[in-house]
């Protein structure tokens, strides 16, 4: 249960910090219009659309990804630390949607007019723990979650940040209810192939 409170109090932490941060970048800076970014340069119902599919694709290809023989580790090893927080679904929408609008308005809407689409990205997957230079087979998953990133990058100055905000959230309700759904079922020390000695030492990410 600590855990769980813990994990829906960083949520709130999130959707009320970040976009305070960017709202600081946007007060001080010509280069950031929070405004115009959430108006978009579409409707919101095309940006809710897109923004929808576009982040079902990504999250279905990342699931296919980690659940790989490649990846399984990593599979495992998120699904096991998720497990601990037994977050229903109600939970995993909350906590999705605090990090899809917060990181988002944040990182799209404030950083990336000065860093660009792909450093954005990059920072992002990396300050998330999916770039390790000491577990390859994670930092494969944060390469193509980099890929997946920028296209949210992309979506958000064609579309508009609402686009990214929607496509943020459904990767993120997706992949955590897959993750919590698979926890504890395939045990590491169940298969000897995933314990392999250089990764013993990483950290467990969390998402």
């Amino acid at each position: 249960m600590a855990r769980k409170s813990v994990i829906l109090q960083l949520a709130l932490v999130t959707i009320i910090a970040m976009p305070m941060v960017a709202l600081l970048v946007d007060h001080f800076s010509e280069t950031v219009d929070l405004r115009t970014s959430l108006i978009g340069v579409t409707s919101v119902w095309q940006q809710i659309g897109l923004g929808a599919l576009a982040g079902l694709i990504i999250a279905v290809i990342a699931q296919f990804l980690i659940a790989s023989p490649l990846l399984q580790k990593v599979n495992v090893q998120y699904a096991n630390v998720l497990g601990r927080f037994k977050l229903n679904l109600s939970e995993i929408t909350f906590v999705s949607l605090c990090a899809g609008v917060g990181e988002e308005i944040l990182f799209r809407g404030a950083l990336q007019p000065f860093l660009g689409v792909i450093i954005t990205s990059f920072v992002f997957v990396a300050i998330h723990g999916y770039i390790n230079p000491m577990n390859w087979r994670l930092s494969i998953y944060g390469l193509y979650m980099t890929v997946g990133i920028c296209l949210i990058g992309y979506l958000s100055v064609t579309q508009g940040l609402v686009s990214a905000i929607i496509a943020h959230t459904v990767i993120d309700i997706y992949l955590l209810y897959f993750l919590q759904k698979t926890a504890g079922q395939i045990p590491v020390t169940e298969n000897p192939d995933l314990e392999d000695k250089p990764d013993q030492n990483e950290e467990e990410p969390f998402m």
